[in-house]
């Protein structure tokens, strides 16, 4: 009986071997494997309809802020829009939990979907503080600083309504840099009224009042800027 000839070995040169073993390389290598793979569609019509209650919530802040004196039916507005927010908020977690392939990093789809709630809950924050110090009258720099704060979250809208498309990216990048400039913008102004409460206002009730209103407002515009941080990082990434 011929003796079977031994199967010979594939030999790799050392650093072959290691590289073929590294922790880089088997991401690498899934990264690949996940872009040949149908993905999940519905996160972007989540993304979207997300952002839709953001902008949805933030209309009825400015129209809160306009002194129209349906300052009740507002807020309560407000609280559906942030419900409805939060389901959102979830149901991507819930996909998160039972989709294999994923469009982006599953920690990017979190992250960004946990910051976009955040803008959601900044509204209600303000309109739960109006109801607290019980205001029903705001200042110029109040409605002007939900009136961009209205402007921040359109442009997220439309930021995340492109997210499905990388071909977008300079669309994304530059909607994400008027998205800070919105936010420094409403920095600015926050500062400047605050500072114009304490020269020129004797109430302090009213001062303490006010300067709560203006922080709270201020922090719309800073989440939205965090929403755009994880698209930039997302789109790097995607490049």
């Amino acid at each position: 009986m011929t003796p079977r000839k031994a199967v010979p070995q594939l030999a790799f040169p050392g650093s072959v071997a290691e590289t073929l073993q590294s922790p880089h390389f088997f991401q690498l290598a899934i990264k690949m494997f996940g872009r040949l793979m149908p993905r999940e569609g519905r996160f972007f019509e989540l993304f979207n309809a997300h952002a839709e209650q953001m902008v949805h919530a933030a209309k009825e802040l400015e129209a809160l802020m306009s002194d129209d004196g349906d300052s009740r039916n507002h807020i309560e507005a407000i609280d559906s829009r942030e419900v409805r927010a939060d389901g959102l908020n979830h149901e991507v977690i819930a996909l998160l939990h039972r989709t294999f392939i994923t469009p982006f990093d599953r920690d990017e789809i979190h992250a960004l979907i946990s910051s976009m709630d955040d803008v959601v809950d900044a509204i209600q924050d303000v309109a739960e503080s109006v109801t607290l110090y019980n205001v029903d009258r705001y200042t110029p720099e109040a409605r002007q600083m939900a009136t961009l704060s209205l402007s921040c979250c359109e442009r997220v809208k439309h930021v995340v309504s492109l997210l499905d498309d990388m071909k977008s990216a300079a669309d994304i990048m530059r909607t994400c840099r008027e998205i800070d400039q919105i936010e420094g913008e409403v920095d600015r102004l926050m500062r400047g009224a605050i500072s114009e409460l304490f020269r020129k206002e004797t109430d302090a009730l009213k001062v303490i009042k006010l300067t709560a209103i203006y922080q709270v407002l201020e922090k719309i515009t800073d989440c939205c800027k965090d929403v755009s941080k994880h698209i930039e990082a997302i789109v790097l990434e995607s490049a």
